[in-house]
């Protein structure tokens, strides 16, 4: 009788991990044509790439602002030679009558008002002197006097660093809900929503504000510089979350009806691995469109508390690009009824309201036009 033989199995000795090894190297190639896909589509959009320029010339000024001079979180105290005695300021060569220049290095000033520094334009980087975008006067009158310059460049990394961990932080929150009452609905869908409702009715900024008075209130006029900041945070996001939630819970809502969602359930996923592995991935895009929407807002509101007179920051002026914006604003009432008077020499500090808004601005402008071509990018209909 001849011995029988059986065939040796496919899945069997060192080639059993073979298929699954296989399907993550064909799952890892189709994501990354998908990427690709995207990062020819948004390349083609001028405004998108206009966008991002402007994005990573941000990101570089901020990572380059902390080898800048000075502190962080403070602005450096000017003041000029004329008409002015003040002390614990850094002095610098100033001249009110343009026939009495001292010579290079120093700055024409108003006859009226000391603390008005121009711009200083140049074209040899060697003489730009200490004020390239002019002068920032919070108390108009008084002599002092920040620099411009020196505020936008500090006041980069928080702008962007407050701004991405707010938005950042109730886009997760947002998700996390939203994504646990679209899947599972019922009750669970009920009080999340009601809740979120709760939220949505409250006007946001001044939820913000309720919130800074009652948490500064609670936590006593000792709180560090970084508790402040996270106090800050902290009443931001408690206000950003709702509008995720809403976005989230929607899109789950479509995506567990698909039929790979049921075919997960049919081969024995629980809930946990089909919200991790299905339901979030799905709903990631729409979230990153909003997100990218939301960032370029946060410098605004930043902007309207300080202009509101609530004091969220240690130091005045703080070098964060909407507080500097709002500083400026303040002070325009007095210019303007200076200009106003007949008889009465002025000098406008328009340098004061352009530079910083214009940095917000376009902050605000180009997360935009990213977002728009990111979002025609994701959408499969305008890539066709």
């Amino acid at each position: 009788m001849p011995a029988s033989s059986e065939a040796p199995s496919p899945r069997s000795g060192k080639n059993a991990k073979a298929p699954t090894k296989t399907a993550g190297g064909s799952a890892l190639r189709a994501r990354m044509d998908q990427l690709k896909r995207t990062w020819h589509v948004l390349k083609q959009n001028t405004l998108a790439m206009v966008g991002l320029g402007l994005l990573v010339f941000f990101v570089v000024v901020a990572l380059g602002s902390f080898f800048y001079p000075g502190p962080s979180e403070s602005m450096t105290l000017y003041c000029g030679t004329y008409l002015s005695t003040a002390t614990g300021c850094v002095k610098v060569c100033t001249y009110a009558a343009p026939e009495l220049s001292p010579g290079a290095g120093c700055y024409l000033v108003s006859s009226l008002e000391s603390s008005l520094v121009p711009p200083t334009i140049t074209l040899s980087p060697l003489s730009i002197g200490p004020l390239p975008l002019g002068s920032l006067a919070p108390i108009p009158g008084n002599g002092l006097f920040y620099n411009i310059a020196a505020g936008l460049i500090k006041g980069a990394p928080w702008s962007l660093g407050i701004s991405v961990t707010i938005v950042g932080s109730g886009a997760l929150i947002g998700m996390l809900l939203g994504a646990l009452s679209g899947f599972n609905g019922g009750t669970v869908d009920e009080v999340i929503m009601r809740i979120t409702d709760i939220f949505l009715s409250i006007p946001g900024l001044l939820l913000v504000l309720v919130l800074l008075a009652v948490l500064s209130a609670a936590l006593g006029s000792g709180l560090s510089f970084l508790g402040r900041v996270g106090v800050l945070v902290g009443a931001f996001v408690i206000t950003w979350w709702p509008l995720y939630t809403r976005l989230v819970r929607g899109q789950a809502l479509v995506v567990r009806e698909q039929k790979y969602v049921e075919a997960a359930k049919a081969g024995g996923a629980g809930p946990g691995r089909i919200l991790r592995k299905h339901i979030l991935p799905n709903v990631t895009f729409p979230v990153l469109v909003q997100f990218s929407l939301d960032v370029g807002t946060v410098p605004l509101l930043l902007g309207v508390i300080v202009f509101l007179g609530f004091p969220i920051w240690p130091a005045t002026p703080f070098p964060e690009w909407g507080t500097l914006s709002a500083i400026s604003v303040e002070n325009l009432e007095t210019f303007v009824l200076d200009c106003a008077t007949p008889g009465i020499t002025c000098t406008f500090p328009w340098w004061q309201i352009l530079f910083p808004g214009l940095t917000v601005f376009l902050f605000a402008i180009s997360v935009n036009f990213f977002a728009d071509g990111l979002r025609d990018a994701l959408d499969p209909r305008l890539r066709r």
